[in-house]
Parts: structure tokens; C-alpha cells; sequence
């Protein structure tokens, strides 16, 4: 009997990745015969490559996972890769799709590749319908732009994976920003100013042009003996400077 084959389809290297090592755990008689940056790519390798699954991640450049999706729906068993509850829980409600959350893995993988194993030598189930009904929403302006919510670090040689909840601070480290959390800190290539662009405005305030803080880690505000403002950090020996420019936000001192 021919192994099942898949295609893992994803923007981020690292995300691809840490999938693809998920599943040779969770699914070992899984191949992983190709992989897709996008979701052109993702279309067309699995027109040459012909998987029984395709691992899509909803968020991609030039097409949408959703958008993949309605080209490659009759033709291979689909599962959603998302870090975006609201349309993964709408995927998943539909009963014949099925979704994974990042990071990846967990009951959840494991319930999945049960549901995939299961459907293998099935035909795939017709949900033209329910993508299209996503692809409406999905196209819609959401009252609330989706922020980055996970960060993700090279440590050695694993990826480790940070909520952006467990964020105190970041802080531009030359080439690298800092990513501090009150166990650890590491670092990470992508700039201050890109996550000064993706994080929600309410949680992370820029406080000096090197250094991002998330507001609910704030203990207090002080001024040193050359009257600048400091931040201090709850659980962290942190203080943190704010730049003249940023000094309005904490306009009563």
C-alpha cells in the first residue's frame, strides 16, 4: 500500500519547518513530498506533485490559504494552519474542513492526523460552499486588524515559540532586537520597527526609538537625577528610558 503523501504550504520558513517535524512524530507513514511560500506555489506543486494532503496556512501572499483552497478542494484533503482563532473555528465548524493552531501540535495534531488517516482513499468532500462562505468573511475589514500574537526564536537548533502575552519588553540590539520575558531573553532578526507595525498599538507602547514595553508590565514611571522618565518593569530589574519624544504618554509626570 503507497504511503499517504502531503504538501505543506506556508509564508514563514520556520513555521513549515517545525509542521513537518511535528508530523514525523504524530504520523511517521506521512510523506512530505513538497513545500510552498505561497499560495501560487502551493497550487501549483500540488498539480505536479498530486498529494493526498495539503497543509494550508491561511495567511499567504499572492493567494490566501482560502483562496488555494477553492482551486485544490476536489482534488486533495485539505487542513487549515492558522494562529487566527475566528477563522479557524469557522474552517472547523463546517465539519468537512479541518484546522491546526500555531504552534503546531498537541491533542490537536494528533486529533487531526486521526481525521486524515481515516479520510485517506475517500474522496474529498465537496466544500465548495463552505469556502466560499469563508473567503466572504475572510474579505471583509475586520473592526480589529489581527496582531502579531506569536514570536518566533532560533535557539540553537529548535524554534522556540513566544506568546506575545509573555512579552515584557523588546529592545533593539544592533543587528538583532531583544525579546525579554521574566524567565528569558533571546534574540530575533526582525526589526523593531516591524513589530513596532504588527503589535497592537494598545499593548505595546514605543517608548524610545530602541525599545518597545508592554503597557500591563509597566509597574511605575519615575524620573532619574537628570529628570528623564524611567520605566520600571514588574518582576524584571529593568528600567527603561523614554525618549523625549514618547514622553506624552505618560503626560502627568
Amino acid at each position: 500500500m503507497n504511503r499517504p503523501t502531503a504538501l505543506i504550504a506556508d509564508d514563514e520558513d520556520g513555521m513549515r519547518q517545525q509542521l513537518r517535524s511535528r508530523l514525523l512524530d504524530a504520523w511517521p507513514e506521512l510523506d512530505i513530498i513538497a513545500e510552498a511560500a505561497n499560495g501560487i506555489e502551493a497550487v501549483a506543486l500540488a498539480g505536479q506533485h498530486q498529494p493526498d494532503i495539503v497543509f494550508l496556512d491561511i495567511r499567504m501572499p499572492g493567494l490566501s490559504g482560502i483562496e488555494a483552497a477553492r482551486m485544490l478542494f476536489n482534488r486533495c484533503h485539505l487542513v487549515f494552519i492558522t494562529a487566527y482563532d475566528q477563522y479557524a473555528i469557522e474552517a472547523f465548524e463546517q465539519g468537512a474542513l479541518d484546522y491546526l493552531l500555531k504552534p503546531v501540535g498537541g491533542e490537536r495534531l494528533k486529533t487531526t492526523c486521526a481525521r486524515l488517516q481515516a479520510r485517506i482513499g475517500q474522496r474529498p468532500s465537496d466544500i465548495e460552499r463552505q469556502l466560499t462562505a469563508l473567503l466572504s468573511h475572510h474579505s471583509k475589514p475586520a473592526a480589529k486588524p489581527d496582531y502579531l500574537r506569536w514570536i518566533q526564536a532560533v535557539v540553537g537548533a529548535n524554534l522556540r515559540m513566544i506568546s506575545t502575552r509573555e512579552v515584557l519588553f523588546f529592545q533593539a540590539d544592533e543587528k538583532y532586537t531583544r525579546v525579554q520575558t521574566e524567565q528569558s531573553e533571546v534574540l530575533i532578526r526582525k526589526t523593531l520597527k516591524e513589530l513596532a507595525d504588527e503589535l497592537d498599538p494598545d499593548e505595546f507602547w514605543r517608548i524610545h526609538r530602541s525599545t518597545l514595553v508592554r503597557v500591563d508590565a509597566i509597574q511605575e514611571v519615575t524620573r532619574d537625577l537628570r529628570g528623564r522618565q524611567m520605566v520600571r518593569i514588574r518582576n524584571h530589574p529593568a528600567l527603561l528610558e523614554v525618549s523625549r519624544g514618547h514622553s506624552h504618554l505618560f503626560q502627568q509626570m
